[in-house]
This record gives structure tokens, sequence and C-alpha cells, in this order.
């Protein structure tokens, strides 16, 4: 039972002691009374070896500070507390009110999105969990119920993009069995609403679990298969994020000529101007100067002398509200001193990464970190 909260605790590196800190800390932000640390630490160790249940009021605290969800705490299941539609009165209920969803509310389910998207990036993924828990819960919901696919589409591209997020917030948190699936709601969710571009999207992120998790080769295909999907249907920003993604991993796969084929080809695509966002694509984020740090990173991956001048142009012009791709670009400048022998500098970057890694609860940026660190 308390397997997964060891598991969290562990993956950010945090002591019981630290736990028991974090949620007194937690407590007196949101005025909510919570045991002394004595006993605190007690509950830790008794709810660690499965001695005590986690009461729902810990679990509240513990979500958030550890970005999991109550199946991933106490394996609950998935769709505990989720009414089920019992005979037929109450499913036409159920199919009236999905098919009642107008494109107002739709628009309501991509507002949502967006806004945990902005809270991601400048706060970090573990203490929106909850949010994204139901918010895809209630997507999931009404595409479940919707019949006609004119009812359906809307829902199925508003849950595909939403999934797709969720799924890298999960990948960011350490929660990987989540992020897999969902991915794969995501890429469902896209097949149903016949987008092609958030079917090519999903499938590029989820490359990055398989790379790792130590399968680049697998991932390098399945970013090659995304643009495939895409065809000819995805716009020139999403392409030059798909060539770019395929360069990061060709470069873990040790594919370096390939690595700077993709590179070169993501430049070819990317729309000129200082504009990042893609209006098909909200989600993707990509201009020249994303594009410097992102070939910075490769270049690094690669041990490249020139990666240092595109990752320090990147991090001057990077926007202060990207707190989790700062933390990204301070390891890959990290790891371009490395390679160079820079190890005083090298360990300023990662000191500045994990003060950043820290604040958005990132799982994966800390363990970037650590493997650096073991090169020092």
């Amino acid at each position: 039972m308390g397997e997964g909260l060891r598991d969290a605790r562990n993956a950010r590196g945090w002591s019981q002691e630290r736990l028991v800190r974090e949620i007194g800390r937690y407590g007196r932000q949101h005025m909510t009374e919570v045991a002394s640390p004595a006993s605190l630490h007690v509950y830790v160790s008794e709810w660690e070896n499965g001695k005590r249940r986690i009461s729902p009021r810990y679990a509240a605290i513990l979500r958030p500070l550890l970005g999991l969800t109550d199946q991933e705490l106490f394996g609950a299941s998935d769709s505990q507390g989720i009414p089920k539609a019992d005979g037929y009165a109450d499913l036409l209920t159920r199919i009236d009110s999905a098919s009642s969803v107008s494109l107002t509310m739709v628009t309501t389910f991509k507002q949502q999105t967006e806004l945990f998207r902005t809270m991601d990036r400048q706060l970090g993924a573990a203490g929106l969990v909850d949010q994204m828990t139901g918010h895809l819960t209630a997507l999931e919901e009404t595409l479940n119920f919707a019949v006609l696919p004119d009812a359906r589409r809307p829902v199925a591209q508003a849950l595909a993009a939403a999934a797709t997020l969720g799924a890298w917030q999960a990948l960011d948190a350490g929660a990987i069995e989540r992020a897999w699936r969902n991915y794969e709601l995501a890429k469902r969710a896209a097949q149903e609403a016949e987008e092609p571009m958030y079917l090519a999207h999903a499938m590029g992120e989820q490359a990055y679990v398989l790379c790792d998790a130590g399968r680049p080769d697998t991932a390098v295909a399945l970013v090659r298969e995304a643009q495939r999907a895409g065809g000819g249907h995805i716009s020139p920003r999403l392409r030059a994020w798909l060539c770019a993604t395929e360069a990061e991993i060709c470069a873990k796969a040790g594919l370096a000529d390939e690595c700077r084929h993709a590179l070169d080809s993501a430049a070819n695509y990317l729309p000129a101007g200082p504009d990042a966002r893609d209006p098909d694509m909200l989600s993707i984020f990509l201009n020249d100067s994303h594009l410097a740090r992102w070939r910075g990173n490769v270049l690094a991956a690669l041990g490249d002398d020139d990666a240092m001048g595109s990752l320090y142009a990147a991090l001057e012009s990077l926007d202060p509200t990207f707190i989790r791709a700062e933390s990204g670009l301070r390891c890959d400048l990290a790891q371009a001193h490395l390679a160079r022998g820079e190890f005083d500098q090298a360990q300023e970057h990662l000191r500045s990464a994990r003060l950043l890694a820290s604040r958005t609860g990132s799982v994966r940026h800390r363990r970037r970190i650590d493997q650096l660190r073991q090169g020092l």
C-alpha cells in the first residue's frame, strides 16, 4: 500500500524527514491542520510500511506535493468514486446530458486545458494532479456518452489535447505508467476526432517515454511514424517540432548524421519571425530562440563544441516564465561544460537546475541532474 508513496519520495530525493517538513509547510500555507512533526514521522513510516492507511485528509496533501493520483498512492481503482450508468433511465440521462454539450462547453474544456498548461509551465505539474485528473475524467465521461459523430468529434479533439498535456505532466512527475496510458488515450481521441496533427503530436511526445526508458531506437521509429501519421495535414511549426524531436532522440541513439539532418530539416520547416505559438496546435511553442536551445541540447549530447554558443544564446532569450525549460537548459549547459572538462561551470549550472527542478517538482529533471553529477 505504501510503495507508491515511498517510490515518489525517493524519486525526489526526499528523506522521510523532508517529507514531514513539506507536509507541515503545506499545512501552514493552506491553513490546513496537520499533526505535529513527531506524529507525522510515525505516520509516514507507517504509511510506507503498510501499517496505516493514508486518510483522505492527508491524501489531499500528498497528491499535490508528490504529483500522484489516488491510484498511485494506494492502488485505488481508476474508476473509484465514478458512478456507473445503472439501468436504461440512468443511461439515457447520461446520453442526453452528453448530447447537450454545446460548442461553448467544448471551448470551456479547451480553456481549462490552456490554464493548466500555463500553470504547469510556471509552477510545475505536481500541484495540478487533482485538477488534471478531474479534467480528463470529465472529458472522458462526456465522450463515453456522446452518441453521434458530430457531437463526439469536438469533445474528442479537446480530450486529445488535454490527455497529451496530462501525459507530459505525468512523465515529468515520474508517473511513467500514467504517462503512457494518457498518451494512448490522446492517440485514440485524436483518431476519433480525425485530427492528424493531434495524433502526430501525441506520438512524438510518447517517443520520449521510450527514450527515457532506454529504448532510443524504438523512440526514433515512433517519432518518424508520427511524421508519417501527420502526412500533409500538419502545420510547418509542428513539422519543425517533430524534426527537432527526432534530432534529440537520434542523438541519444548515437545516430549523429541522422541527428544533424533532422536539425537542418527543423530549421527549414520553422516559420520565420518571433512568434512561437502554433495557432493550429496551441501546445507547440517553437521559434528561432527555442530551436537554438534545442540545437544546443542536441549538440551537447553529441559532444559538439558548437553547443555552447547556442545554449548561452537560448538562455539569454528564454522567457522567464518557462521555469521547467530553464531547468532543462541549465542541464544542457552543464553537459556541454562537462564535455569540455569545465567542472566548476558545470557545477554552477547543476545547482541552478536543481533549484528550478525543486520549484516545479520535476522528477524527470532531477533524474537527469543526478546522472550529470556523476560526471563531476
